[in-house]
């Protein structure tokens, strides 16, 4: 464990830490990733629910703030979604009560909102060229994902169990998210059931290192230096950190949500699919709460997005967290107030004095 800082992964992306910032689409931003790159960690920006000329501007604003790597992510997710007009309708039925509550009118109409990874995100990438381009639910299609391999970006994806870890790792990716059950947002798993990918943190890493020879970034629950020790000592190259950068002032998420991730307690976070259609973690509220169960009415992933995002920003606007997406993982209770640049220096200061007990010292 000696030399905890520098690795094959570090070297390749000429990091100072082996930790990462998690993407987050619509909570992580540029002010965000850059912090944590210009710290010598790995910011990233989620930009899959963006245009590809924001992905253009968000790219520019971040190398004017650093020259260090940085990553963007898109989600990549193979299943085309099916309108159909039969849970269209059902879920329309149900939200109904809540846009009136609201005064928010009538539940839009169906639409897809955003698109797996295509040509036109390729197009922005390779205008760009970050350091770093990952992926969650699975791998792009094979020729964009050989654009991105030509251009000599570094290549990152999410795995929930081993048999995806190994696909991933057959597909050439560079390095895969070891994605624990306890981790916040959507869930990565893109090989159903998704009950296979329900599998610890603290099990998933070291199973999915003897699986694969790439390097393995482990993500899910991880919040301060004992965690970051601890998936490292599992044989983690990095670790991949996203609730621990929710409450920063450089993200996105509304008052509500910070507030309540300082106030909710570790066992309020659920596995819901009610507001996109995936899986995702997120604080308990009412809206997760009188949902469950309904998920044979729920529009396929990304549909049921267009249907619950004026409900979550209109509660979000008035203070509401109950229809607000509180995503989180299950180490909310370890949440702290400080900038994204601080809190790199404390996660790095802390892994330090927790290998410091253990008699290991950092190589800097």
């Amino acid at each position: 464990m000696s030399g905890w800082r520098q690795n094959r992964l570090t070297k390749r992306l000429n990091l100072n830490v082996p930790i990462i910032q998690a993407p987050m689409a619509g909570a992580s931003t540029p002010a965000m990733a850059a912090a944590v790159s210009r710290g010598g960690g790995l910011g990233s920006l989620g930009a899959s629910l963006q245009s590809p000329d924001k992905t253009r501007e968000d790219c520019r604003a971040i190398q004017a703030e650093t020259n260090g790597a940085y990553n963007i992510n898109f989600f990549v997710h193979s299943k085309e979604p099916v309108l159909d007009e039969t849970r269209c309708e059902a879920m329309r039925q149900q939200l109904k009560p809540y846009y009136e509550e609201l005064g928010l009118g009538e539940v839009p109409e169906t639409m897809v909102p955003s698109e797996p990874f295509n040509e036109d995100h390729l197009a922005a990438i390779l205008d760009m060229m970050p350091p770093v381009v990952s992926f969650h639910f699975g791998l792009p299609r094979a020729h964009l994902f050989k654009a991105v391999k030509d251009a000599g970006l570094f290549t990152i994806s999410s795995a929930t169990n081993v048999r995806e870890a190994k696909a991933l790792e057959a597909g050439g990716i560079d390095a895969i998210i070891a994605q624990g059950f306890e981790a916040g947002g959507h869930r990565g798993t893109f090989e159903e059931p998704y009950e296979d990918g329900w599998v610890g943190t603290m099990a998933l890493v070291p199973q999915i290192v003897d699986a694969v020879d790439v390097p393995v970034i482990a993500a899910g629950g991880i919040m301060d230096g004992r965690g970051i020790a601890a998936a490292l000592a599992l044989g983690a190259s990095a670790v991949q950190l996203g609730t621990a950068f929710l409450s920063t002032p450089e993200s996105a998420i509304p008052q509500v949500h910070r507030d309540l991730l300082l106030t909710a307690g570790e066992d309020e976070t659920r596995l819901t699919h009610a507001f996109s259609g995936r899986p995702s973690r997120g604080i308990e509220n009412r809206y997760i709460r009188e949902t469950k169960g309904g998920e044979a009415n729920f529009p396929d992933f990304p549909i049921l997005n267009a249907m619950t995002g004026p409900l979550k920003k209109a509660s979000a606007e008035a203070g509401l967290g109950d229809f607000v997406s509180l995503w989180a993982g299950q180490g909310l209770g370890m949440s702290r107030i400080m900038a994204a640049g601080e809190l790199l220096d404390k996660l790095t200061a802390e892994t330090d004095e927790v290998l410091g007990r253990l008699g290991l010292k950092s190589s800097r």
